[in-house]
């Protein structure tokens, strides 16, 4: 019954900006971080940011600061990607998933992610 759903992605020019979401069913994640990660064509999936139950952001790469932000809304079981300044560099699948407690170091140390939405940064 857990689900997790991104969605937001889409076609942005360099310099452009989006807002992904990602909507938590069927669970409560009062206790859990949320986190999202993203993979690029031919990489492995890496780490975007992260944010626990008590607001604490964890940004997993310097190319990210000052560029995204993450925030999440409880009571409706949600969290936000918010991307500007987008860079062809960002283009990848972004996924959510969740992690008791606090935020992790390793995308494998969540769980029930979603299907992804694609981001793709071209002009």
């Amino acid at each position: 019954q857990l689900r997790l759903v991104e969605s937001g992605g889409g076609l942005v020019q360099p310099g452009g900006s989006l807002r992904l979401s990602c909507v938590v069913s069927g669970f409560n994640t009062d206790d859990y971080a949320i986190g999202w990660f993203r993979q690029a064509p031919g990489k492995e999936r890496e780490g975007v940011l992260c944010i626990s139950p008590s607001g604490e952001v964890t940004i997993y790469a310097d190319s990210m600061k000052g560029r995204f932000t993450i925030s999440r809304a409880n009571t409706e079981e949600s969290a936000y990607l918010q991307m500007d300044s987008l860079t062809p560099e960002d283009t990848g699948v972004y996924y959510c998933g969740i992690t008791p407690l606090v935020c992790r170091d390793s995308w494998t140390l969540f769980h029930s992610w979603g299907q992804g939405t694609r981001v793709t940064v071209s002009s």
